[in-house]
């Protein structure tokens, strides 16, 4: 207040101080000019963000009560030397540390209020949420600034004493919210700054180093890019990991979806995350990362109509969604949605994304369908695997003969569709006796059994860059023959692909059969290893069990949480 009062002197009271950090500009206001006269004291005793005062009537100042000149409020030297010995009563901080002195003032509850200490017209509100915009100010200001050992001073005992307690009205409650998420906000990531280091100290380790010791089980050898960072990283996942689930909107839109056929793992994986204790948190201040819980799937199925065809209600109803929590809550205006994710297997996912530019472009999209030319972004986006469930367990779909006994060179049967099946139909339908290719299986023929006999399964994309034969060739044990262009493979930032499958160019279709006898016999048998060790990877239980697939979707997010860092 007493820094105020001199601002004002400055103003009416025509003194000549004049700085040199700061220029006056022709059409300023009185009060920026005067401001700039009087930085050095400003420098000395503020941390303010100023304006040019533009647009501040400071003249019309509507709390001064009626009948009291602003020009006689300035010059009273007692008003004047009863501030300026509140201000000599200042005690600083310790060294390493900076306080901030808020204040904020209304004229009654409500009316027009200023915080901050300097001019700056707020709008009408009470004096107690005038001084929590201070402090919230003045923690984004000490954010911004770079300092993160801040004591924060106030003289409302009201705001202190809410502030330590539970806020009870509805816009304090909002404001008591967004000042402790602040100061949650620090907290994680502080702890993901460490995690960051921990799992850079693990990836430098060597593979001569013995691993380290687990309840359960830990991660070796080749099908992993460096087992000992994932084994750490996976480990401070299961330690700190926090995920809110919005709980707006209603099923079947929303908080359900399909857990049978071709998109099964977006409905389990609703079900599984809204029944987890372990990563699911009812405060979403000690949130890492926010989930959006739409199902593509189920708002085509209830929305769309296949006459009309309106592809933009995808658009209206997760548009509307966004916008919904957005104004709820403070989460997702503060990161623009960088830590915020939706999950779809549907072949629309990427689309859905679209018409909110910020879930297009900023937060985590969780998708199936990972292709890379419809602006998948390995960095922010991540890939998890399509899974058939068609009674929607995964009874009769593990196991297989042993590799002496798997007499079919390569299989492969599903329909003609895509620009990359008609290829492999042209090349391999009907045409070899160890290359069986069909569009339609034989009769008596199963096509689960045909895979556990079979040393490679033939996985080509289809009208999407996934297919879900990659995961039932690893139940079968079957090395997967991947057939694609621009797929982000499922996990692929842990596992090692090369390790447990063969991926194939769509030009060398016509050399598969060459391709996969010039592949030796000790070769074979690594690559089927592989897969044996990664399918725990892919299985879904229920309860999830530690690596499972819900658990490695909930790692691939952790480590996209890892990439953002939320100011």
């Amino acid at each position: 207040m007493a820094i105020t009062v001199q601002v004002l002197r400055g103003k009416y009271c025509n003194s000549k101080r004049g700085p040199e950090i700061f220029t006056k500009r022709k059409g300023d206001s009185r009060l920026w000019i005067n401001t700039c006269r009087m930085w050095n004291t400003l420098d000395d005793s503020s941390i303010w963000e100023i304006g040019n005062g533009s647009h501040i009537l400071f003249c019309n100042v509507k709390w001064q009560g009626e009948g009291c000149n602003l020009i006689e409020l300035v010059t009273s030297e007692v008003l004047a030397g009863e501030l300026n010995k509140k201000v000599a009563d200042y005690e600083p901080p310790e060294e390493g540390w900076i306080k901030i002195n808020t204040d904020g003032v209304a004229r009654g509850n409500p009316s027009p209020a200023t915080y901050r200490g300097l001019a700056q017209n707020h709008a009408s509100c009470s004096t107690m949420i005038a001084e929590f915009w201070g402090i919230i100010k003045s923690q984004d200001m000490a954010w911004a600034g770079g300092w993160r050992k801040v004591i924060i001073e106030s003289d409302s005992s009201n705001a202190v004493a809410v502030l330590t307690k539970n806020g009870e009205a509805a816009r304090e409650s909002y404001l008591v919210s967004r000042i402790r998420g602040n100061r949650k906000l620090e907290k994680v990531e502080a702890s993901l700054a460490k995690a960051r280091a921990l799992i850079r100290e693990a990836s430098l380790r060597t593979n001569d180093t013995v691993p380290p010791e687990d309840t359960d089980y830990v991660p070796h050898g080749d099908i992993y890019r460096n087992a000992f960072a994932f084994h750490r990283s996976y480990q401070l996942m299961e330690k700190l990991f926090k995920i809110f689930v919005y709980e707006e909107g209603e099923p079947p839109l929303f908080h359900y979806g399909p857990c049978k056929n071709i998109y099964s793992m977006e409905g389990i994986f609703i079900n599984l995350l809204e029944s987890n204790n372990l990563f699911r948190t009812q405060n979403p201040d000690e949130a890492y990362v926010y989930f959006l819980p739409f199902s593509v799937v189920m708002i085509l199925e209830h929305l769309f109509h296949p006459v009309i065809r309106d592809k933009a209600v995808l658009g209206r109803t997760i548009g509307d969604y966004v916008h919904i929590i957005s104004h709820k809550y403070s989460y997702w205006n503060r990161s623009y949605g960088a830590d915020h994710f939706m999950l779809s297997c549907h072949d629309w996912g990427p689309r859905a994304t679209w018409y909110v530019k910020e879930l297009y472009f900023i937060a985590i999209r969780v998708l199936c369908n990972a292709n890379v030319t419809e602006h998948f972004n390995p960095k922010k986006d991540a890939s998890f695997p399509e899974i058939n469930l068609v009674t929607g367990g995964t009874t009769g779909l593990f196991g297989g003969y042993p590799p002496s006994n798997r007499t079919i060179l390569a299989f492969f049967a599903g329909q003609r569709h895509g620009r990359i099946r008609p290829v492999l139909f042209q090349h391999w339908e009907n045409k070899d006796k160890d290359v069986l290719v069909y569009e339609k299986l034989p009769n008596g023929v199963s096509y689960h059994e045909t895979m556990k006999m079979s040393k490679y399964c033939i996985c080509p994309s289809g009208f999407e860059v996934a297919s879900p034969r990659i995961v039932e060739a690893i139940y079968a044990q079957c090395v997967p023959v991947i057939i694609s262009q621009q797929y982000v493979l499922p996990f692929s930032d842990v596992l090692n692909w090369d390790s447990f499958s063969v991926q194939i160019p769509v030009s060398d279709i016509p050399k598969l059969k060459e391709i996969l006898l010039g592949i030796s016999e000790d070769k074979y048998m690594r690559l089927q290893g592989g897969v044996k060790q990664v399918q725990r990877h892919f299985v879904v239980n229920n309860p999830p069990k530690r690596y499972d697939v819900f658990h490695m979707i909930i790692h691939s997010i952790w480590l996209r949480r890892l990439n953002v860092h939320v100011k």
